[in-house]
């Protein structure tokens, strides 16, 4: 082989060799890109799974809050409603004084009520719904030993009072519900000190009065 030759020949596998190398990088570039857009798409796969995620526990959420709050409102209402038909008692701390039908020469006939032994400006409640039909010193127009009193007419017929109050809060025609607050205690008119005395009536009027912690006991609020 000449010198010619041998150095031709040389330089071809030289060539031949850069190609291949070039041909090389080509494929490792390619094989390269194609795996960072494989990473690429698994990435964003993954991202908008967990938008969807985040998204869909978000709506899970709303429409377990709107359930919740729907249940809560049906609650209240029938809360509201067996309240409504209830009875409680005129105060809700207090020492019993005083029974109905009691005798002494403090009144000029029996005891009419059952007394409330508690402070002065202790908040008075009605003890079921219905209409203010007295409000006003003495008794209300049941005479001035009841000091200032109310007379609450109710849905059931039956009347109740409330005396010896210090702050009046209600109007005649006025309509109370279960529980709401009508006035103080105190102690006004024929009072010997500070407490509440408590009537149940069948009719609005002194002398029509029954046993009112009985009654309390049977319409589901003992006293």
């Amino acid at each position: 082989m000449s010198k010619f030759t041998a150095l031709r020949n040389s330089k071809k596998f030289a060539l031949r060799n850069r190609v291949a190398v070039v041909a090389a990088g080509f494929g490792v570039t390619a094989a390269l890109g194609a795996g960072i857009a494989t990473a690429a798409d698994a990435g964003l796969q993954n991202l908008t799974t967990g938008v969807g995620s985040t998204v869909s526990a978000q709506a899970d959420a709303q429409v377990k809050s709107a359930a919740d709050a729907k249940a809560a409102a049906a609650k209240a209402k029938k809360d509201a409603a067996k309240k409504a038909d209830s009875w409680v008692k005129p105060v809700d701390k207090y020492t019993l004084g005083s029974t109905f039908g009691l005798a002494g020469s403090h009144w000029s006939h029996n005891h009419s009520g059952q007394d409330f032994v508690v402070p002065t400006g202790t908040p008075v409640k009605a003890v079921h719904k219905g209409t203010v039909v007295k409000a006003g010193p003495y008794g209300g127009g049941d005479g001035p030993a009841y000091g200032n009193a109310i007379v609450i007419r109710h849905d059931n017929g039956m009347y109740t009072q409330y005396a010896h109050l210090s702050q009046i809060g209600v109007n005649v025609g006025q309509q109370v519900g279960t529980g709401d607050k009508i006035g103080l205690s105190g102690s006004t008119g024929n009072s010997t000190g500070p407490h509440l005395h408590f009537e149940v009536r069948t009719g609005p009027d002194y002398g029509t009065g029954i046993e009112p912690t009985g009654f309390l006991r049977a319409h589901g609020d003992a006293v």
